[in-house]
């Protein structure tokens, strides 16, 4: 499995009911893509929820590459850059991805980076974060808990899917979810 993200800052002033009218109208073409767990059509609004920015910034949960591939080679990928320019694709390799079978309920996202320390050891951070996804999959609204790391950036990211609104850690990024498509 691979994780992906990519994210578009928007100036302060725009007119986010622009990219809530782009969600709505393409945001069910990626419904049934191969190779997709799901994608996450994600924005956040400064001022909301501790955004301190306008984002567009979806998330993508691929049960193969070869999904990403195709997608980022895609008519519908053109039509993002052509529309925001091409943007710097992170990507991560999945320690855990517990999704519940229903997640018509979701209707908000949160995403934290974090550093992994240098010479932490690997076999018991991976071991922690999956315990920590299983363990939040279920309660509190939550729909979805990823973990995955990057060892090139040497980073974690950790994501979930809510029905309601998260708290506010002041180090994760709260978004709405406009649209959920599902391979």
């Amino acid at each position: 499995m691979m994780a992906m993200q990519y994210s578009f800052t928007l100036p302060a002033d725009y007119d986010m009911e622009i990219i809530d009218r782009r969600i709505r109208d393409k945001g069910p073409a990626m419904d049934g893509f191969p190779h997709l767990g799901f994608k996450a059509f994600l924005s956040a609004r400064r001022g909301e929820y501790g955004s301190r920015e306008n984002l567009y910034a979806p998330f993508y949960l691929w049960k193969q590459p070869e999904g990403a591939g195709d997608f980022i080679c895609g008519p519908g990928f053109a039509a993002l850059t052509d529309a925001f320019g091409r943007p710097r694709i992170r990507h991560w390799i999945v320690w855990s991805a517990q999704v519940l079978s229903d997640l018509a309920n979701t209707r908000f996202a949160d995403c934290e980076y974090r550093a992994i320390e240098p010479y932490a050891q690997l076999p018991h951070l991976r071991q922690q974060e999956v315990a920590l996804a299983k363990q939040e999959t279920g309660g509190k609204h939550v729909l979805a808990r990823i973990a995955a790391f990057d060892p090139h950036d040497w980073t974690i990211v950790r994501f979930g899917l809510y029905a309601e609104a998260p708290p506010a850690s002041g180090t994760n990024q709260i978004y709405r979810v406009g649209h959920l498509s599902r391979g």
